[in-house]
């Protein structure tokens, strides 16, 4: 070999990802593992033969330090995946502590422990600044993007249709609950109706068929029924009149065509929405994924049982959906003062003249 340290390393990044592969992760997953670990080779200028814990330390430490340090989530992610590689390489089943003993005197060990990397302790790591939008704030946005595609049109400028499009997707990501991939994968056959809502027509569940992926798993699927009436025109209109005028929708069933493609990506509606997120003068935290969180808090604020919300979003505990709610401190007032009027009224019963008599006879014969 020529190179046998750079061919040497090159293999075993293939036959870490045929491993992964093996276990079903898709590539979504497996591109950014082997990016990282190429990058943390780079930082070091050695091969992982040589790797030493205090490698992985200088590299985590760097990154959480700088004006911009990387989130907790990300150092999380970072340290395990050196982990998983580590445990891979130094695996004598795999021949490579031995290959590198033949080569270059040294084998690959485990770098990264709980001593030098982060640990899951916290069921929820995103940005604090990350919330759900208050009613107010929702109804502010909509009425933003309503207003700009209606100023577009008047002006007859050609971007009037696919800010249409995209006006309809954030609103269907929110009254749906949807996650950003489920949104765009969405296809006109996704829509059918509920039986026990027949106000709502062809369009009182939609079939969600690419839900998170768990544990290498392919995407799961569940229903979501129609909770908000005003989803159904909103799908309705664009279906029925506006899709069509799309060039390529002739040719695809989805929902959100593009221009030029079949599907409309993630980061134009991502896009989209930060726009519309600065116009309204919305924190910069607040995100596309927000309009789930905002579908969950509004309907625990409404009274739907926790369950069924649970069931809506696709979250196996409830915990998950707990950490989603981010009730107004109004909705707690009201639920603290109607706790305090029954506990009140059931006083007031229970001293009631009749329920006396009988409760000092109940005592007496006791």
């Amino acid at each position: 070999m020529l190179r046998p340290d750079e061919q040497v390393f090159a293999a075993m990044l293939d036959g870490w990802r045929d491993q992964q592969l093996a276990r079903g992760l898709s590539r979504g997953t497996l591109e950014p593992r082997l990016a990282m670990v190429r990058r943390f080779q780079a930082y070091t200028n050695d091969w992982p033969w040589a790797w030493r814990p205090v490698d992985v330390e200088e590299f985590l430490s760097e990154l959480r330090s700088g004006p911009r340090p990387a989130a907790s989530s990300t150092i999380r992610a970072y340290g395990g995946t050196l982990r998983l590689f580590c445990d891979y390489v130094a695996d004598p089943r795999y021949e490579w502590t031995s290959t590198c003993e033949q080569l270059f005197g040294s084998h690959p060990a485990q770098v990264c422990f709980e001593w030098n990397t982060a640990v899951h302790s916290s069921d929820y790591e995103g940005r604090p600044q990350r919330r759900s939008l208050t009613r107010p704030e929702l109804q502010r946005l909509f009425d933003h993007v309503d207003d700009e595609v209606e100023a577009l049109r008047r002006r007859a400028n050609k971007g009037w249709l696919t800010a249409l499009r995209d006006s309809a997707a954030l609103k269907v990501a929110y009254g749906f609950g949807l996650r950003r991939r489920e949104l765009t994968m969405l296809d006109l056959e996704d829509f059918g109706p509920n039986p026990h809502a027949p106000e709502f027509g062809s369009y009182g569940v939609v079939y969600v068929r690419w839900g998170k992926a768990t544990k290498g798993g392919p995407p799961r699927r569940r229903s979501v029924l129609t909770v908000f009436p005003w989803t159904v025109d909103v799908v309705a209109e664009w279906v029925g009149t506006y899709r069509r005028l799309l060039p390529t929708a002739a040719r695809s069933s989805a929902l959100w065509p593009s221009e030029r493609a079949a599907r409309v990506e993630l980061s134009t509606l991502g896009a989209r929405f930060a726009r519309y997120r600065d116009d309204v003068e919305l924190p910069p935290e607040i995100g596309l994924h927000c309009l789930r969180h905002s579908y969950v808090t509004h309907l625990i604020e409404a009274g739907y049982d926790p369950l069924f919300v649970q069931q809506q979003v696709g979250h196996s505990y409830a915990s998950t959906t707990a950490l989603y709610t981010s009730v107004s401190s109004d909705f707690r007032t009201r639920t603290l003062r109607r706790a305090l009027d029954q506990d009140v009224s059931r006083a007031l019963s229970a001293t009631a003249p009749g329920n006396l008599d009988a409760t000092v006879t109940e005592g007496s014969s006791a």
